[in-house]
């Protein structure tokens, strides 16, 4: 069965998973066109792109009309906890995901949203850890949404993909460590390849809504 071509809207191409999302979606020929979203360039260059600086992530309204005829939404953006109060961590995930992901239900419903969040959320939004509630309640809210279909990714450790250049700096004094755990334990390792793979493949399951966890990373993603 022939597929329809992905259109996908991607956020935080300059940040690790969103660049190697974005490096997937140019090379694979089920995705037509790529739309990223960003505060500053990507610095990536390519037929397929086209990109919008904004500067307000709290306010779409002036580039609504450019978001509409989209059929995916990869969210990669996000902000590590570390040093931030319950508030501001608030603000930044879930505060600023649900504006892009409500604008985007405004004029795409029909629309695949994938969106990044991490492997421990709390689904319950009750627990102990304050970044796991708020990925959780962000997860809840978006799977709310009338969109097609919604899936939240929680991956664990992410392999980056070679060559590209936004991997943090740490990866490059952990990544020894990826072959043994990825052995041992391969729930939770996966390659930077493997999540926007699987992000493209999401697009065409039947479920429309699910949590993919980093063995359904995996399994998705071939």
């Amino acid at each position: 069965m022939q597929h329809s071509l992905i259109k996908a809207i991607i956020t935080g191409s300059t940040g690790m998973v969103g660049e190697g999302v974005l490096h997937e979606c140019l090379n694979n020929i089920n995705v037509s066109e790529v739309l990223v979203i960003n505060r500053k360039p990507c610095g990536v260059h390519h037929p397929k792109l086209k990109e919008i600086i904004h500067s307000n992530f709290y306010d779409f309204s002036k580039i609504k009309k450019e978001l509409d005829g989209y059929n995916a939404a990869f969210l990669c953006l996000g902000v590590t906890s570390v040093g931030k109060k319950e508030e501001e961590y608030t603000k930044l995930t879930h505060t600023l995901t649900m504006h892009l992901a409500e604008t985007l239900a405004s004029v795409n419903k029909d629309m695949t949203v994938c969106y990044v969040s991490g492997t421990g959320t709390d689904s319950t939004e009750k627990g102990k850890t304050m970044w796991a509630r708020v990925k959780g309640k962000t997860e809840n809210d978006l799977m709310n949404l009338p969109f097609t279909k919604v899936f939240p990714f929680r991956p664990g450790f992410i392999k980056p993909t070679k060559g590209l250049k936004n991997a943090h700096k740490f990866y490059k004094f952990v990544n020894w460590l990826y072959p043994l755990g990825r052995l041992i334990y391969p729930k939770a390792f996966c390659t930077l390849s493997e999540v926007g793979k699987a992000m493209i493949n999401a697009v065409y399951q039947k479920e429309d809504r699910k949590i993919i966890e980093g063995k359904d990373i995996i399994e998705l993603s071939k």
